[in-house]
């Protein structure tokens, strides 16, 4: 599958793209049974809503499944699915790198226990030569602005910043003036099982917690372009598998 000027476009303009019912119905169900079953068990390694929130308390309420490559062949074909590999190229106008030392997880909203995942760029933690990377979310089930649908500011992954619009954890300001107005034109788009979302490294995007009675549970892993190799002796310079 090749994607139509149109799209091309849309991608290189909004830093995002949305490709409806891309993944096969029986693979979705296939992951998303085994990441309820490693959720359930809570397999390390484990992200935590209050490792994430940096809450001092004895709860365990899981946010990621992180290093999900190595856990499950279902996870592995799809991390490697041979569909998506021409797009991905197209957009990175390379080619594509799969990075495991990034995302590479199940990500979570559990109802009721779940956080809001404040504005930010994927950016900010990596060490790449340049910021040609593109992250691969699909959709498991129904995702909505009710359970966490991630929302994106179109173009912002074009836009320069100053540091004072961001704290300490390099999360985008909900309360700076410059912000404030750029949020506002905030956009989302309601996701389908086997729906996928391609987004820039640097394109703003946010979710609010899951306030339904059903888990959210979806699947991210992200790519870099072959020439953009990353930092020696630093977090991103880790296991990488090339997507010919």
């Amino acid at each position: 599958m090749k994607l139509n000027q149109e799209q091309l476009n849309e991608f290189q303009t909004n830093g995002f793209l949305v490709l409806k019912r891309f993944a096969n119905p029986t693979l979705c169900n296939t992951i998303l049974e085994k990441a309820q079953e490693h959720l359930r068990q809570k397999i390390a390694p484990i992200e935590t809503e209050q490792e994430y929130m940096q809450l001092d308390n004895a709860q365990t309420t899981v946010r990621r499944l992180r290093q999900v490559y190595q856990r499950e062949a279902v996870f592995k074909q799809w991390m490697t699915n041979l569909e998506i590999r021409p797009i991905l190229r197209e957009l990175l106008q390379d080619t594509p790198v799969l990075t495991l030392a990034h995302h590479n997880s199940i990500m979570t909203k559990m109802p009721q226990e779940s956080t809001r995942t404040f504005w930010h760029q994927d950016v900010r933690y990596w060490n790449f030569e340049n910021d040609n990377l593109i992250s691969v979310w699909l959709a498991l089930g129904e995702e909505y602005l009710e359970n966490g649908l991630l929302e994106f500011i179109p173009g912002s992954h074009t836009m320069t910043f100053s540091k004072e619009q961001f704290d300490a954890q390099s999360n985008f300001l909900d309360e700076h003036p410059l912000n404030q107005a750029l949020i506002k034109t905030k956009v989302h788009t309601n996701l389908e099982q086997g729906d996928v979302v391609l987004f820039h490294c640097k394109t703003l995007h946010h979710a609010h917690k899951n306030s339904t009675n059903s888990p959210k549970i979806s699947f991210v892993y992200t790519v870099r372009a072959l020439s953009n190799h990353p930092i020696k002796h630093t977090r991103s310079d880790f296991e990488e598998h090339i997507l010919k």
